[in-house]
């Protein structure tokens, strides 16, 4: 899964749950957009907290536009049997900064490896198919500071370029950490510099 030159990449809009059943057992899939694989371990937690009484809280993610960083878990279900369907599914939609969660509840019969497979896809697939997927893009960030007399022109420019804002500090002087969209960070930081004393650096 090559990502790595892309300006933009797809993810699930918005959280989505559809359930699968077969043969008694009953399968829930969970889809969360996710930026940080803390992010997703503090929903596989609330999820196991909701569903105590379940068997297995199966999962898969994949996360960033590398393509780099994913895994994928069968939680105790024969191996291959749930995390690798579970990222297929996420794969074959060309999604990223996205995990499915999948909650099994036992129904008394062996469902057999390709009745595993075949359950844990379907239930990943439903959720994922329930959920708009959009397109963003991919932003590279930076640490702007400046004296507050500036913060209008900064602002401009900002949205301009359509950056993100993820903070934004009011002191003496005022720091905004945002997302500068790769595809225009050359032109964005040649008209930053047409701003006098503004200082900007790579963030984290």
């Amino acid at each position: 899964m090559e990502m790595t030159e892309q300006d933009h990449y797809l993810t699930v809009d918005r959280p989505a749950t559809a359930e699968f059943k077969d043969r008694g057992s009953k399968f829930i899939a969970y889809v969360y957009p996710v930026e940080t694989v803390e992010a997703f371990k503090q929903y596989l937690q609330a999820l196991k907290k909701e569903h105590p009484k379940a068997v297995h809280h199966c999962f898969a993610y994949r996360i960033g536009t590398d393509g780099n960083n994913f895994r994928s878990s069968d939680d105790g279900e024969p191996s291959g049997t749930a995390g690798k369907p579970i990222l297929g599914q996420i794969d074959s939609r060309g999604v990223t900064n996205t995990a499915v969660i999948v909650v099994r509840y036992w129904g008394g019969t062996l469902l057999g490896v390709p009745g595993l497979i075949n359950a844990y896809k379907s239930a990943a697939a439903l959720a994922l198919q329930v959920t708009p997927v959009v397109q963003k893009q991919v932003e590279v960030l930076y640490s702007l500071e400046f004296d507050y007399t500036q913060m209008n022109d900064v602002m401009v420019l900002l949205k301009q370029f359509n950056c993100t804002i993820h903070s934004n500090e009011m002191q003496l002087f005022c720091v905004i950490k945002a997302g500068i969209p790769k595809n225009r960070l050359a032109d964005f930081l040649y008209r930053l510099n047409d701003l006098h004393q503004v200082s900007v650096k790579k963030a984290g």
